[in-house]
């Protein structure tokens, strides 16, 4: 059955979208075909299934995947329209789950998937970080694109090593103090105005912190294996307390109030690992104007690229991995 756009239409009375499987197969993945209904799908003839990628489709309820509960290790249902969690009570064996891009309000019967180390709710209706009990082994949680003001309940996951928050509604860095494992940290597009909390992350090497409200640069003394800073379109009009980051290969600051060419000499002149810069729309940029380029290179030789050429650098955009 085909729609009036020519894509195929999942109708379980008329066509088989699993007809040629074998009984054994590990891996089903059905994208943009329209499903609305997992049960039409007749999981339960397959006994071995492990990964089942649902993305793009028109369901609304998590349902018959109780016979996959011994099999199943990776369930995608990202862009569906889905409002609630359920159904997934025997999935134990559970390491990836992705509710992306559904209408989900509130984390809810998952802390019995111990076992999941993905855990992936971008864009939906979030407003709390909760119900993630027992997950100790979960290495990254995705929140970004949500309606979340607190970071909370998450004092338990010490295994994490990728927190993404990017686009939320988050006035404070706190309540991050025990994960000292993590890795990567996005607070992007938040309503943050200083940097703190981070203390006791001494693992971390990637922030990204831009489209905030921050001043100023501080709170970073710990955080000497950072590799990837993003500070970009902030209201940051000094360049400083950067000098004892050893190991930054990227500093992304465009569209701050920075303007002078001493403070990048001077904070940023002794990082021998530093191969990329972005200033653009700030002061010292838009002021020297042709001068611009020469002055950087002449402060920091090392450096391989200055800004972007025509469009805006991914990390400035990255609040997910999406």
């Amino acid at each position: 059955m085909w729609s009036d756009d020519g894509g195929r239409v999942a109708d379980s009375h008329r066509l088989d979208l699993l007809d040629d499987y074998p009984p054994d197969v590990e891996d089903i993945e059905l994208v943009h075909l329209r499903i609305s209904s997992i049960t039409a799908l007749k999981l339960e003839r397959f006994k071995e299934v492990q990964k089942l990628c649902l993305r793009q489709n028109n369901i609304l309820d998590i349902e018959a995947l109780g016979h996959l509960g011994g099999t199943l290790v990776d369930l995608d249902l990202y862009d569906n329209k889905i409002g609630h969690i359920h159904g997934l009570e025997e999935l134990t064996k559970l390491e990836n789950l992705d509710l992306s891009f559904n209408k989900i309000k509130h984390i809810k019967r998952i802390n019995h998937l111990t076992g999941l180390k993905n855990l992936y709710f971008v864009q939906n209706r979030i407003g709390r970080i909760e119900g993630l009990e027992g997950m100790t082994v979960l290495r990254n949680l995705e929140l970004g694109a949500n309606r979340i003001r607190e970071i909370e309940n998450i004092d338990h996951l010490t295994a994490l090593e990728e927190l993404w928050l990017g686009k939320n509604k988050i006035t404070e860095l706190k309540n991050l103090s025990t994960l000292t494992n993590l890795k990567i940290l996005s607070i992007q597009s938040n309503r943050l105005t200083k940097i703190e909390g981070l203390e006791n992350l001494t693992s971390l090497e990637e922030f990204y912190i831009s489209h905030n409200a921050l001043t100023e640069i501080s709170g970073l003394e710990n955080n000497k294996n950072l590799r990837v800073l993003d500070i970009s379109n902030n209201q940051i009009s000094k360049l400083e307390n950067l000098s004892h980051l050893p190991h930054i290969e990227e500093l992304w600051a465009s569209n701050n109030k920075l303007s002078s060419f001493e403070e990048v000499e001077k904070e940023l002149s002794g990082m021998e690992d530093l191969v990329t810069v972005y200033f653009e729309g700030n002061p010292l940029q838009r002021e020297a104007a042709a001068t611009y380029r020469n002055k950087v290179k002449l402060a920091l030789p090392r450096v391989k690229q200055i800004d972007a050429s025509e469009f805006p650098p991914y990390h400035l955009l990255k609040t997910s991995r999406y």
